[in-house]
């Protein structure tokens, strides 16, 4: 048996005061020590939980993830396998789980509702109705994962409703993903049985969605931060709120994670008590999962704060194991079996050449071009006129009008080709294999010469990020293309580095690549690029197909 003492946070009845905690397993004894707050006397608490993270985004193997996410107090994670499972379907999904228990964290996997993502591009892999089924029968998997398909809902599609009404006879959840869904349709939505979404990009959209009864994950990841427009919903939604990063970069990861939100929550004057509900309590009770909340007989799950302004985390304990101490972890590394779905063969600077008539245009001779917004997921659709040599369309790099182009990973196909705004670069290329959410070859860059030389580093490797321009370098992911199997803090080191090599090349972005690997993500409006054509995502159609 273990004894701490303490300033215990009891969320339930609201209170703070000086305890003498004894445990092992599982908490045995709450000995209230006084009435008044100790300042002398660390804080406890439940420990973090992420109510909804794709772990493939962090380009770590779960175990990996655990060793850095414990050393700020994360406990658990909703996780959603979804970015695997589009490259090796259910053997992904597995790889996700038996890596995940062997490690003490709390991993909880969904069963991905969206395998291929759309039919509008090519995925390694799908899982249907049955699949789903199968998964959601085993004990690992928690609930539906994010229902994508939001216009499958709406019009009764057939395998969709089957996927939701499986999860619904074994009494587990279904996650939502509907972004600027409101009224009518975000009841229907919302009555065919979905509980949650994380895609809220303003309290308006938010407030609409909980007037029907759905649960508000307020998200703040490497890409998509919609916590200043949300976070104000806590102060009147506590029951219905909960905490999520949806996808965390090793490089953001290492600096923190969901004790940062509550951080930032409190200095918006936001209740201690409320914060605690939303980052550590909802998701347990949403989702059924075995987390301690610090009482009685409960798991101890839990962590020692030095204060509740900085949320620094001094200790963390899952079933009474000490898995992190004053910001590092005592979770040992474990060297994971690889696999992968990845028959791209290197491509030449001539199959990236765009002929001037294959293009669309409008009336004034202009060409879409997708315009990528900083710390979002969603594009703008805009139109400019397009640079021409040689009868062949090119970058405009004074225009900041470069090529973007999305290579099949899966066989041998043309490659797709538009333009995109904002990235910045005035020389080279960066590409990724991570590229939501069927996660071909994805590139951006100034040049074919550059562009070609980007991509073929990631087929050299099997899949990964790389940067060419001031010099070339690359982050392997050999695991599927999405991870890594090699050690966090290397890794993080490794993808700071190319991060800013990108950023050396001119680009303003606070997250060059983690904005590229969105540039694909077509249930995300408003123009996007698959590997079959540039995609409007407000007709749900092709303006060009390849």
């Amino acid at each position: 048996m273990q004894i701490i003492t303490a300033n215990y946070v009891d969320a339930f009845k609201k209170e703070i005061y000086p305890s003498e905690i004894s445990f092992d397993k599982k908490i045995m004894v709450i000995k209230k020590l006084g009435d008044s707050i100790d300042k002398s006397l660390p804080y406890i608490l439940p420990g973090f939980i992420d109510a909804h993270v794709h772990i493939e985004s962090s380009m770590l193997i779960p175990s990996e993830f655990a060793r850095v996410a414990v050393t700020h107090g994360t406990v658990a994670t909703i996780s959603d396998p979804h970015e695997i499972a589009n490259v090796c379907g259910m053997e992904g999904v597995k790889y996700m789980i038996e890596n995940g228990k062997k490690t003490p964290f709390k991993f909880y996997f969904g069963a991905p509702s969206c395998v291929p993502a759309t039919v509008f591009e090519t995925a390694g892999a799908t899982i249907d109705s049955d699949g789903v089924k199968g998964l959601l029968l085993m004990d690992e998997i928690k609930y539906l994962a994010e229902m994508m398909n939001f216009p499958g809902v709406l019009n009764g599609d057939e395998e969709v409703l089957k996927k939701i009404a499986h999860a619904y006879s074994l009494n587990k959840p279904v996650d939502g993903h509907a972004p600027g869904l409101r009224g009518e349709e975000a009841k229907k939505y919302i009555d065919a049985g979905i509980s949650t979404d994380h895609e809220c990009f303003t309290k308006e959209e938010a407030l609409d969605k909980l007037k029907y009864g759905m649960k508000i994950l307020i998200r703040e990841g490497s890409a998509a931060k919609n916590f200043e427009a949300l976070i104000d919903l806590l102060d009147d939604y506590e029951d219905e709120i909960m905490l999520c990063s949806d996808d965390k970069h090793p490089d953001s990861l290492v600096l923190g994670h969901i004790n940062q939100l509550c951080s930032r929550a409190v200095a918006k004057g936001i209740d201690i008590f409320k914060i605690v509900k939303a980052a550590c309590i909802n998701p347990v009770f949403h989702y059924k999962l075995d987390v301690g909340l610090l009482r009685v007989n409960e798991p101890a799950d839990f962590v020692l704060l030095k204060d509740l302004k900085s949320f620094e985390v001094l200790k963390t304990y899952i079933d009474g194991k000490l898995v992190a101490q004053n910001g590092q972890t005592c979770i040992a590394s474990i060297r994971e079996r690889i696999i992968n779905n990845f028959a791209a063969r290197k491509i030449k600077i001539e199959d990236l050449r765009f002929e001037k008539a294959d293009f669309f245009r409008n009336e004034n001779g202009e060409v879409p071009v997708i315009e990528a917004l900083d710390g979002q997921l969603i594009t703008n659709k805009i139109f400019l006129l397009p640079k021409t040599e040689n009868e062949y369309l090119v970058s405009d790099v004074s225009k900041d009008m470069l090529k973007m182009v999305v290579i099949n990973r899966y066989l041998e196909a043309p490659i797709a080709k538009a333009f995109i705004k904002n990235f910045g670069l005035k020389k080279g290329a960066i590409a990724s294999s991570v590229a939501h959410d069927s996660h071909n070859i994805v590139a951006v860059g100034v040049d074919d010469k550059s562009i070609s030389e980007a991509v073929n580093a990631i087929i050299s490797s099997g899949g990964g990020i790389s940067v060419t321009g001031n010099k070339m370098d690359v982050l392997p992911l050999p695991v599927t293309g999405l991870m890594s199997n090699g050690d966090a803090y290397e890794i993080s080191k490794k993808y700071a580095d190319l991060d800013n090599m990108a950023k050396e090349l001119h680009s303003e972005l606070s997250a060059p690549f983690m904005t590229l690997s969105f540039m694909a993500l077509l249930v995300i409006p408003h123009l996007k690029l698959s590997d079959r054509g540039l995609f409007d995502g407000d007709s749900f159609s092709f303006i060009q197909k390849k």
